[in-house]
């Protein structure tokens, strides 16, 4: 495939999400697919984990919403830098019991993904957790 047509199945999956339509994940997760950001210990189940991941993020805060800031694509691989922009306005399960703070919520990332027989077949992430954090409220920020 083309670094173009991988970069448009990139482009798909960030709309899926963004849309909430996970019933279509199937259409661009290969059914190998392999995250390589999972929490520890959290077992991977497919298009079925994704999905519940996905509701987590979103019982935490329901508007999460990535822009796409940059694809950069090279043989099966597409990079992607990110703005992820959210409202903190549940008690998220990964920081412990932080009350929500309804506070608007900015953070960066950047995700390599490998494309295989035109699906995504494996995801790496990394984002600006440490600033999350501290915007809200879990960790205080420096002075």
């Amino acid at each position: 495939m083309s670094t173009e047509s991988n970069k448009a199945i990139v482009r798909r999956y960030r709309e899926i999400h963004n849309t909430d339509q996970l019933d279509k994940l199937e259409e661009v997760l290969a059914p190998d697919f392999r995250p390589h950001a999972l929490m520890p210990g959290m077992p991977w189940n497919g298009c079925e984990t994704a999905k519940q991941i996905h509701l987590m993020t979103k019982s935490v805060f329901p508007d999460v919403h990535v822009e796409t800031n940059d694809l950069l694509a090279e043989g099966d691989y597409v990079v992607e830098r990110w703005t992820q922009t959210m409202t903190h306005t549940g008690t998220p399960f990964f920081i412990g019991n932080v009350p929500a703070s309804g506070k608007a919520i900015r953070c960066t990332g950047i995700s390599i993904y490998r494309i295989a027989n035109g699906m995504i077949a494996e995801h790496w992430a990394d984002m600006d957790f440490l600033g999350v954090m501290m915007q809200v409220g879990a960790i205080p920020t420096p002075e």
